[in-house]
């Protein structure tokens, strides 16, 4: 009990930061499903790694 009450300020940081980073997860999860992209290049895939699936294959990679 007394490790407990000694490291209550980490225990409490990294059940928030879990928290913020479960919120993202499921964010993430969520986007996907409704079928929204998830890549970041701004709709020109050319240099994408994933530029065959990130938008429903409607772009090619140049």
């Amino acid at each position: 009990m007394e490790w407990l009450l000694n490291n209550i300020g980490s225990i409490a940081v990294i059940l928030i930061l879990g928290g913020i980073v479960a919120l993202i997860i499921t964010g993430m999860v969520k986007s996907k499903k409704q079928g929204k992209a998830s890549c970041s290049c701004g709709g020109s895939c050319g240099c994408c790694p994933m530029a065959g699936k990130c938008h429903g294959g409607a772009e090619k990679a140049k």
